[in-house]
């Protein structure tokens, strides 16, 4: 039920930890709160300033209200430049560190994922900041992360892994220290560290399916998804005998590559149209199936044609295995295909469309939870109805 989702968790318990708070403002006393306003004469741990002692108790992490709050009182006195897309305290804006920028030089390596491509990015926000509090650095992030995201709003993997490069990189005590050069090397630390889980998520993944894949198996796989191909060739590295079927993946033809980076590595593979998928069912022991995203209720957001092949693999009782790294996961609760942001693709049909034919160009579609057997992640082997609870630990 949409009620039980980790987002309705997550946004309740901040509206009673906001109510309690409200009320406990109330119930202070005159004396107490003149003295609330006036400043405190000594600190009772030196090592942590007053202002992060408060609000580490009242937020533990940054929220928007909280940035969007801290922003106004740094730019109050100081003109700042409009643009979105560049950090930094440079007086010359060609100097100034493009995160943007820095995003497409990671996305020019082939085996590097979007969002690792955004998380590598992340980090180098913080590596070339001109910041000189922490409070600074952390808009900034914000500011960066947000760029990012808007840089492509279909992205589901992208927007997920900068929210999830938030979640951990400043949920530290690290930044409750007044000493802003220690902070922001712990901070750094701890982006570097997401960056390397992240990059070995895809090993780990591979090596927890290779024992669903048994000797004479016939696996059908859609789509291009790198994981899917490091879970086939790791198979293939520890001698196992099984062949593939791979379909073309329209409208992209992604299968295209699939299959050819399957045939370098000596795997047998048979290349099948995508009206072929129930035709060939029956000979499939198994189907594996990267994403896009993976949402709240179980289901996942993946490449069109997906949703239709989970159909025909439930009804004909084959297992449907998804290969997705955990910053995949996403807040999103699509209650039907309709519910989630069309990632649209131009289609060449080959010959000329007349313009009074309306041609479909949407390139993803959302399969239920009901139609998948289990979610391999780097957080282990997951059934769908366990990936609510991970979000909320992903995501508190």
């Amino acid at each position: 039920m949409w009620y039980r989702s980790a987002s309705f968790i997550l946004d309740n318990r901040k509206l009673r930890n906001d109510a309690v708070s409200y009320l406990e403002s109330q119930q202070l006393s005159p004396a107490n709160t003149a003295s609330s306003i006036t400043m405190p004469t000594e600190n009772p741990d030196p090592k942590i300033s007053l202002y992060y002692q408060t609000r580490a108790a009242h937020h533990g992490v940054v929220t928007t209200d909280w940035l969007a709050q801290a922003e106004a009182a740094v730019t109050c006195h100081s003109d700042d430049d409009p643009s979105k897309n560049s950090v930094g305290g440079g007086e010359d804006s060609e100097e100034r560190f493009n995160v943007v920028d820095e995003f497409k030089n990671w996305r020019k390596q082939p085996d590097l994922a979007e969002a690792v491509a955004a998380i590598k990015a992340l980090a180098s926000v913080i590596r070339s900041t001109q910041a000189t509090t922490m409070m600074e650095l952390e808009i900034e992030l914000k500011k960066a992360a947000d760029s990012l995201k808007s840089w492509d709003t279909t992205s589901i993997s992208l927007t997920a892994g900068c929210d999830l490069f938030m979640r951990y990189v400043t949920r530290t005590s690290a930044l409750e220290y007044e000493d802003f050069n220690s902070a922001k090397s712990r901070l750094l630390e701890r982006a570097e560290k997401f960056g390397e889980l992240s990059l070995k998520a895809r090993r780990t993944i591979a090596m927890l399916s290779q024992d669903f894949i048994f000797d004479g198996c016939t696996i059908l796989v859609h789509g291009s998804s790198r994981v899917v191909l490091e879970v086939l060739r790791t198979a293939a590295q520890n001698r196992k005998l099984f062949r593939v079927f791979c379909t073309e993946g329209r409208p992209d033809r992604t299968g295209l590559w699939l299959s050819n980076e399957l045939a370098k590595l000596d795997i047998p593979v048979k290349l099948l149209i995508d009206s072929a998928v129930a035709y060939s069912m029956d000979e499939v022991d198994m189907v594996f199936v990267g994403a896009d995203g993976v949402v709240e209720s179980g289901g996942i957001i993946n490449m069109m044609g997906t949703y239709q092949t989970a159909l025909v693999a439930k009804s004909m009782n084959k297992p449907v295995y998804v290969a997705a790294e955990s910053y995949k996961f996403a807040r999103l609760y699509p209650l039907d295909q309709k519910d989630m942001v069309p990632a649209l693709r131009p289609i060449d049909f080959g010959v000329p469309i007349p313009s009074k034919v309306e041609v479909e160009t949407s390139a993803r579609d959302y399969t239920p939870p009901q139609y998948l057997t289990l979610l391999f992640t780097d957080l282990g082997v997951l059934t769908p109805s366990v990936v609510s609870d991970e979000l909320i630990q992903l995501y508190l």
